[in-house]
């Protein structure tokens, strides 16, 4: 059992796990975010990790009023044993939780099971992409980026993520990464992609730095790459 006595000692121990340096820093990282405790990643998933027992119980009573509140209810529910159906509902419930880039990637990066079904999380996760809230087509971008850069699902990876249009940040963000991400491992695929599939300008550009900024990508593509966006630069 997971009581709201439980809950009360849990925000106790998150607040003596906190460091207020940490703290500020995360907070400089996560605008607009406020209200943190400053605890570090590993303690939260240890943290975790000792709710998984009580899982159901903890979810039913969990509260939303810290940044790492959230991340444990998504934590849990990423990590926690149950059947792959009752996990969507549970991932269906915390979606709207979503607030920040970090709470949204921590999470998918943590949903590991996807790999065991993706055909199911794949057709769960595709009407995301048309939402008009910002963190729901980034929480579908970033479990595409996360476990489907396969050979078996790039071309729907680079599909969903170059006809995404949306004015949000983060969207155009996670866009970008997905798709440099695929050049990286499918370059051959993702060139034409680059060139002349992708509907955001601006994405564009986003994928093209980063692509840049890549270690695993050559003088001679990041060259090729940039040469992409002369004619938009004659235009302006």
């Amino acid at each position: 059992m997971f009581t709201g006595r439980d809950y009360e000692a849990l925000l106790l121990e998150l607040k003596a796990a906190g460091d207020e340096s940490y703290r500020r820093f995360n907070e400089s990282l996560m605008p607009g975010t406020t209200g943190t405790h400053g605890v570090r990643l590993p303690q939260l998933r240890r943290m975790a990790k000792s709710l998984l027992p009580c899982a159901g119980e903890y979810l039913a009573v969990a509260r939303d009023d810290s940044h790492e509140e959230r991340l444990l209810q998504g934590l849990v529910i990423a990590k926690m044993k149950c059947d792959e159906e009752k996990r969507r509902q549970y991932i269906s419930y915390f979606i709207p939780k979503i607030n920040n880039w970090a709470v949204c990637d921590t999470f998918c990066g943590s949903l590991k099971t996807v790999k065991k079904d993706r055909e199911a999380y794949y057709r769960f996760l595709v009407p995301y992409l048309s939402s008009e809230q910002e963190y729901e087509v980034r929480f579908a971008l970033v479990l595409l980026l996360s476990h489907y850069i396969t050979a078996e699902w790039v071309d729907a990876v680079l599909a969903a993520a170059a006809n995404t249009v949306h004015e949000g940040y983060y969207v155009k963000m996670a866009a970008a990464w997905a798709i440099s991400i695929c050049y990286v491992k499918f370059p051959g695929k993702t060139f034409p992609v680059i060139e002349n599939r992708i509907r955001d300008g601006e994405v564009k550009r986003k994928t093209i730095r980063k692509c840049c900024e890549s270690r695993s990508v050559s003088k001679e593509e990041k060259g090729t790459l940039k040469a992409l966006l002369l004619p938009e630069r004659k235009n302006r």
